[in-house]
């Protein structure tokens, strides 16, 4: 066993934001696994150990309601009641009712209107323009709100509220999150859980043909969601199936188009050869993760792979597993640190795994293999025109926006 290694990576450091790669893999370097007394947190640094974490069963989601709990219980109520927060029996009972209705041909009913609703935003943006348009906030949000809003049955004109309260709530997922960060997922999580209510209310007494309805009617035995447990499954559902898209498309497609395999893409989408592009996205998936930390407690003494040896997770303390830290690991992938977009194998963590593995995932793949695809088809020469606008956060990774265009000449027609 390892004496215990301490570190003081400051998770909420602007450099951290900036760029985590690389203090990522000095940390990593140093040790696969350390205390971080700050935070009274483990912090694992490989793959190895990440992946222990995801998968250990001592090691869970013990969700425990933010303070000022009265306060904060427009939040609190959301996530106390989802499955990503909670263990079996819960999780078990959860995820078994919502996967049950998520399985009703949903993803396949929806890819074709995934590639409709793609096309007609690529259309209205001017690629050739001066300073180009930005592929974030025309293209690689507004779908994915589309998608997901359109899966569960909740009406298009309220995407735009769907996109502000979900980042209103995600914010408060990042370390330290400030007075007015807390005021503004509080109103958000308010808003959200009670237009979702209405429209389950709604759809108890005439369900349609949408996943709300199903959430609604689902049953085993004598076993069904709550009211509660309903809003809070589609809450987890619309922010994980959006945020997960948009910002993985914008870290991975930046990623691409500064990689020097950029042209050799470019080369494929001119001659119509785009067959690698699920491979590809699987590369979007790892080389920039858009989730960095997700934290487990100990239910009991747990020992952790640790390099060449282990270190011991006591009962009741913290472990985060470092997701991107995880997905550039040298000992997993080589030339972890470039983009390549035909890497196969790719074994990342980028979902998760283990019993909390994401549920999202198949709707996640194909919408982004359905829109990076079309945008590769009808932009082959995309490039970067400026630099791309960070959100800012660490915990969950994106930018704000990311300026693209080409030559007018190069726009295909298709």
């Amino acid at each position: 066993m390892l004496s215990v290694p301490t570190t003081s990576l400051d998770l909420g450091s602007p450099e951290l934001v900036a760029d985590p790669y690389p203090l990522l893999a000095a940390e990593r370097e140093r040790h696969a696994v350390a205390w971080q007394p700050d935070r009274e947190v483990w912090l694992t640094f490989d793959h190895a150990s990440v992946s222990a974490v995801l998968r250990n069963r001592r090691l869970g989601r013990l969700w425990r309601d933010r303070e000022p709990a009265a306060y904060l219980e427009p939040f609190n109520l959301l996530h106390r009641n989802q499955m990503m927060e909670n263990e079996p029996p819960d999780h078990t009972r959860l995820r078994r009712l919502v996967a049950g209705a998520f399985a009703r041909g949903h993803v396949e009913r929806l890819r074709p209107r995934v590639r409709e609703l793609a096309a007609s935003l690529l259309d209205e943006v001017d690629p050739a323009a001066p300073g180009g348009f930005d592929v974030i906030g025309a293209y690689a949000e507004p779908l994915p709100v589309l998608v997901i809003a359109e899966l569960l049955g909740v009406p298009t004109e309220l995407a735009p509220d769907l996109r502000d309260w979900s980042q209103a709530i995600v914010r408060m997922y990042e370390p330290s999150p400030s007075p007015a960060t807390q005021a503004a997922a509080i109103a958000a999580a308010d808003a959200f859980a009670g237009a979702v209510r209405e429209l389950a209310r709604e759809r108890a007494g005439a369900p349609q043909d949408d996943l709300l309805s199903d959430l609604v009617a689902a049953r085993e035995g004598d076993q069904r969601l709550t009211e509660d447990e309903v809003v809070a499954s589609a809450v987890l559902l619309l922010n994980a199936g959006h945020e997960a898209s948009v910002n993985v498309f914008g870290n991975g497609l930046v990623g691409l188009l500064r990689s020097d395999a950029a042209d050799e893409v470019r080369t494929a989408a001119r001659r119509g050869e785009l067959d690698g592009v699920p491979v590809l996205v699987e590369e979007m998936l790892r080389f920039d993760s858009a989730l960095h930390l997700f934290e487990r407690t100990a239910t009991a003494d747990v020992e952790l792979p640790a390099g060449d040896g282990t270190v011991v997770v006591r009962e009741g303390q913290k472990v985060a597993a470092l997701l991107g830290a995880a997905n550039r690991d040298p000992a997993v992938f080589d030339d972890a640190d470039t983009f390549v977009p035909s890497r196969d194998p790719n074994p990342h963590v980028a979902f998760g795994a283990g019993l909390h593995f994401c549920l999202g995932a198949p709707l996640a793949r194909m919408e982004l293999v359905e829109s990076l695809s079309l945008l590769l088809t009808r932009l082959p020469d995309l490039e970067l025109v400026g630099e791309p606008v960070s959100r800012g956060t660490f915990v969950l990774r994106g930018n704000e926006a990311v300026p693209v265009g080409v030559a007018g000449a190069r726009v295909a027609t298709a």
